[in-house]
């Protein structure tokens, strides 16, 4: 058994006020856990995406968080959970007033596989995009992969 304090997690940069990665810092072999908590207009990804071979559970805590579909906006409540099967898009975000807490879960754990999506307006649409590192280590940037234009900026 192995136990942990959410606060003695690091935060990650994100999109998120606070996302922290609670199945790596319980050492999980297959399940991704991670907790997020999303002020009005955060959201739990960087764009809308899937995973291909990843599934999602998504339970909220507090709050209620709205979802991209490709069948169109679902609203889940505190006390609610949502999942999204393999290669399903999807975008969680805040579109209220009050906080949102929730934990998102996936497995398998390792599937760094995701396609994204955000909107570019060099571009003039949603494109495919990639998230790096910006040049001053402070925060994550997300790309366009067709003309290289930086669409959002996360610290």
């Amino acid at each position: 058994m192995k136990r942990i304090a959410r606060e003695a997690v690091d935060r990650r940069m994100g999109p998120a006020a606070d996302k922290r990665a609670l199945g790596a810092a319980l050492d999980t072999e297959e399940l991704a856990v991670n907790y997020y908590e999303l002020d009005p207009g955060d959201s739990f990804g960087f764009g809308y995406h899937r995973h291909p071979e990843q599934e999602e559970v998504f339970y909220v805590l507090e709050g209620t968080a709205t979802f991209e579909t490709e069948g169109g906006e679902v609203a889940v409540s505190a006390g609610e959970a949502v999942r999204f099967a393999p290669g399903e898009w999807q975008l969680g975000r805040n579109a209220g007033d009050e906080q949102v807490v929730a934990l998102a879960m996936g497995a398998p754990k390792d599937d760094r596989r995701t396609e994204m999506l955000r909107d570019c307006p060099d571009c003039g649409g949603r494109t495919e995009q990639t998230v790096e590192m910006a040049d001053d280590r402070e925060s994550l940037v997300t790309r366009c992969t067709d003309c290289g234009t930086e669409t959002g900026r996360f610290d």
